[in-house]
């Protein structure tokens, strides 16, 4: 779960972390409220949705190109990049072209900006450790740092057993360059982020840019964090701050009947039972000439519902052209499944081509169900004549 930088930022100070004062605002009035609270003169607006690249985006309606991040040196300048902002749609290199509405705006206080660095905390799975990445560059998506300048990314991995030592933070403060009392306010600054990181089960922590100011404090400039869904239940605060707006509306369809479903970009829906199948599914049909139009994982206890309800989610996505059906019934049954889809697909008018291939526990009565149903299902045999029969549907369709 994501959520806004103005929450992040919230929730690390509560553990130490250094950031500068600032209040959100939903109105460009709240937001010169907001400014008069802190010292001036500078203020920097910031537009708030889930995305990075804010600084660097672009507004549909903005005639003068400015992006979503605005410096403004009086309280009419944050009136005016205010109202620039909310209520517009925010296009950056991580929304795709559609943008993001921007509902509100974080007012912040200015600093001395004497450099930018790069910190961040995730999950290394090959190891079961967490890592501490950090880099002199900034600024700059942490992608194109390693792509291009892969020695400028400094990592310090760190046993959850044993947790976090002030000798992990001061190789990386020597390795960043830092110098004098520098180094002690950086140690500082990482213990009580990596307190954070594993108090609230967060899935990542990125600082992008960490400023160190003319004076030689330091300060989280962004706050990007995200959770362990998995972990929600043990934080129900955390859980409060879910912004539903600027997630897919399929995906909280999905959470409601407890699918794993993620949306792409594709023409062919998929509906699998289990993940590694599903994967595979999804790169067998790209093997076979198309996109995947989703991730959809029913799991192995799926009802007649669930099985129903995924369905419904697939076909309400406008790009789907065809739907893939891969199921290796286990503990789910594949009548379960012929059931759902027969009733999904005479509830919602099936339009598209539709190919099943079942596998496993009643397998034999899930094709009777499907073949007496006088639905146009296409069946399949196993993986790849399903992926070269959905693949050759849809382009006779077209």
């Amino acid at each position: 779960m994501n959520i806004h930088e103005y929450q992040g930022k919230e929730l690390l100070k509560a553990y130490g972390v250094a950031v500068l004062d600032g209040y959100v605002a939903w109105t460009p009035e709240e937001a010169v409220d907001a400014a008069k609270k802190l010292p001036g003169p500078v203020y920097v607006v910031k537009s708030q949705i889930h995305a990075g690249g804010r600084g660097a985006g672009k507004f549909k309606d903005d005639p003068n190109g400015k992006g979503g991040v605005r410096l403004a040196k009086s309280l009419d300048e944050v009136r005016e990049a205010a109202a620039a902002m909310i209520g517009n749609t925010l296009i950056t290199k991580q929304t795709g072209a559609a943008g993001r509405l921007v509902r509100r705006v974080y007012v912040e206080a200015g600093c001395d900006i004497k450099r930018e660095l790069y910190l961040s905390l995730l999950i290394d799975r090959s190891v079961s450790e967490i890592v501490v990445m950090a880099s002199t560059e900034g600024g700059m998506e942490i992608e194109e740092v390693a792509e291009h300048n892969p020695e400028k990314i400094l990592r310090a991995p760190i046993d959850p057993a044993s947790g976090i030592s002030g000798f992990h933070a001061r190789k990386l403060a020597f390795g960043l360059g830092l110098e004098g009392k520098q180094v002690g306010t950086f140690t500082k600054f990482l213990i009580a982020m990596y307190n954070a990181y594993t108090a609230l089960d967060a899935a990542i922590i990125e600082i992008n840019p960490l400023v160190v100011t003319g004076s030689g404090e330091i300060y989280a400039l962004d706050a990007k964090v995200s959770f362990d869904d998995n972990a929600l239940y043990r934080h129900p605060e955390i859980e409060a701050l879910r912004d539903e707006g600027e997630e897919d509306p399929k995906e909280l369809e999905a959470n409601k009947y407890s699918l794993s479903y993620v949306a792409l970009d594709g023409n062919i829906g998929c509906m699998v039972n289990g993940a590694g199948l599903a994967m595979a599914t999804m790169d067998i049909i790209k093997l076979y000439g198309a996109e995947p139009a989703n991730f959809l994982d029913v799991g192995g206890g799926a009802t007649k519902e669930r099985v129903t309800a995924a369905f419904k989610i697939i076909l309400s996505d406008p790009n789907v052209e065809g739907i893939l059906v891969n199921i290796f019934g286990g503990i789910m049954r594949c009548d379960v499944i012929a059931e759902g889809v027969i009733a999904a697909a005479r509830e919602v008018s099936l339009s598209v081509p539709l190919v099943v291939r079942l596998e496993g526990t009643n397998v034999q009565l899930g094709k009777d169900i499907m073949a007496k149903s006088g639905l146009p299902i296409i069946p399949a045999d196993n993986l790849a004549d399903a992926a070269e029969k959905i693949v050759k549907a849809v382009k006779e369709a077209a």
